[in-house]
């Protein structure tokens, strides 16, 4: 519980109607978990207008409102704030109720189209491999120190966010790392957050069906690193086209990594298997665990943002050869009969393309590629044909399937997704609406030594459909599958 005066420290709000001394129970911005005493933030959201539920918030017991239109009727005793933006004050509030967690612990956003996870999940593995208590914002999962909750969203609401680093804090928690979704740049979710540095892993085609151009999307990840303080880092791809981009306008102190470009902190792949990765990093030889060029990247983010963290380059190097990366990603088996199962979170035409390149250059070129890959509902409809291609182009076989439909009737994402599919390639195409079916009719058709690619779920442990979600793991499922077909 804090006081008001306390909660609205730094808000620009525009008008005060009421005493700025009274005591606020929580936080809300969700009128359906309005409790007594709480502060209501009315925000508009790209559904639902907070302004609609002022009156709702003051019954249930809200007894101070920040909006930015103030309601018609007021009954009761309620202080009102007026602000311009009320997504900004919700990051706001947000902060002060929890005390700025952030600024009392070393936070490390990760943002970028594809690698986010494995970047912030390999950060927190590798701080707490070395001593460090640590906390993890990610899409698989969130962790204070080993303690496991569930991840709703890549970036939580600010709220979420800041109860959670305020635990962190209360855990001892030297450092954070997390997820910085576009969505959450572009929605003000960690306005008011304290950030010691950025990292940009890559940009390329997704959620347009939010930002609606590229531009607007490339803008999202720019804001956040326009907007790090002067001594935080700013560590970028420089062999990503927009690397460069995201350092423009920034204050902080700019570094780079890269494979092909003269970067600040640089790798070259030695060996790429099944087994792992062998690369010179800062002329360290290192065997990694890890697979492919895309993880390559990822080691080396990984490794210059510990650098940049005053860590030791021996024992950052030591500790990474023994670490594994996010669950969901380039996750693989072998059946008795030696096919190989490979699961990941690919889900975008860019990553499609790294997962399967990466299974091109590893084997050993008679063995049959056979891809599953679907695209989920009520998102952008305009890479599911990019996806389709790009697995056609990098497979032998592609059983085109369900993901997520959600709300979409999944045999029409799947015809969405055939406008991309080469006629050459018609006849190596199959279409099954059933995603336990595409991936049994995968297995069933590769022989000992095929590799199987199951794409677009990762560590997702369900499937929606029409709005239901029922278990559904594919991992799981090919484990399963082999076991039946031994």
């Amino acid at each position: 519980m804090r006081y008001l005066s306390d909660i609205i420290e730094g808000l620009a709000f525009t008008e005060l109607q009421g005493s700025a001394d009274v005591e606020i129970t929580a936080v809300v911005f969700d009128s359906r978990k309005v409790i007594p005493g709480c502060m209501f933030v009315a925000v508009k959201g790209t559904l639902v207008d907070g302004h609609d539920y002022i009156l709702q918030a003051i019954e249930q017991g809200a007894i101070a409102v920040v909006c930015e239109e103030l309601p018609s009727r007021v009954t009761g005793e309620v202080d009102f704030l007026m602000v311009a933006d009320s997504a900004v004050a919700l990051g706001i509030v947000a902060a002060n109720f929890y005390g700025n967690p952030s600024a009392k612990l070393k936070l490390v956003g990760v943002t970028g189209t594809n690698g986010k996870t494995t970047i912030a999940t390999m950060l927190y593995k590798l701080f707490r491999d070395m001593g460090y208590k640590c906390g993890l914002l990610s899409t698989v999962e969130n962790q204070i120190n080993g303690k496991v909750t569930a991840a709703t969203h890549t970036t939580p609401d600010p709220v979420v966010l800041n109860s959670l680093l305020h635990d962190m804090v209360e855990e001892g928690c030297d450092y954070c790392f997390m997820e910085v979704s576009s969505h959450a740049i572009d929605q003000h979710r960690i306005s008011a957050l304290t950030f010691t540095g950025a990292i940009f892993s890559n940009l390329t085609h997704d959620h347009l069906d939010y930002h609606k151009t590229f531009e607007k999307y490339l803008k999202a990840k720019k804001k956040f690193f326009d907007d790090l303080p002067a001594d935080a880092f700013a560590l970028t791809n420089l062999d990503d086209k927009n690397g460069n981009v995201m350092l423009q306008n920034t204050r902080a102190h700019k570094k780079t990594y890269g494979l092909k470009s003269m970067a600040d902190y640089k790798a070259r792949i030695l060996e790429n298997q099944f087994e792992g990765l062998h690369l010179q990093i800062d002329g360290e030889e290192v065997w990694f665990k890890m697979v492919g060029t895309f993880n390559a990247y990822n080691l080396l983010a990984v490794y210059s943002a510990a650098m940049l963290l005053e860590q030791d380059k021996t024992k950052i190097l030591t500790s990474l050869s023994k670490l594994t990366g996010a669950r969901g990603r380039f996750d693989y088996i072998v059946a008795p009969n030696k096919i190989i199962g490979i699961v990941d979170y690919a889900h975008s035409p860019d990553a499609v393309q790294n997962i399967l390149s990466t299974v091109h250059d590893i084997r050993k070129h008679n063995e049959k590629v056979i891809t599953v890959v679907g695209c989920g509902g009520d998102r952008d409809k305009t890479k599911r044909p990019l996806m389709a291609k790009a697995a056609c182009e990098w497979s032998d076989k592609v059983i085109l399937t369900s993901d997520n439909p959600r709300s979409e009737d999944p045999a029409q994402i799947i015809k969405d997704m055939e406008e991309g599919v080469d006629p050459a390639f018609k006849r190596h195409t199959l279409s099954i609406v059933d995603r336990r079916e595409a991936i049994k009719t995968a297995c069933m058709l590769a022989q000992p030594g095929d590799i199987v690619v199951i794409a677009g779920k990762g560590h997702e442990k369900y499937q929606e459909v029409k709005g239901v979600r029922s278990h559904f793991d594919d991992m799981e499922e090919l484990t399963n599958i082999f076991k039946e077909l031994e």
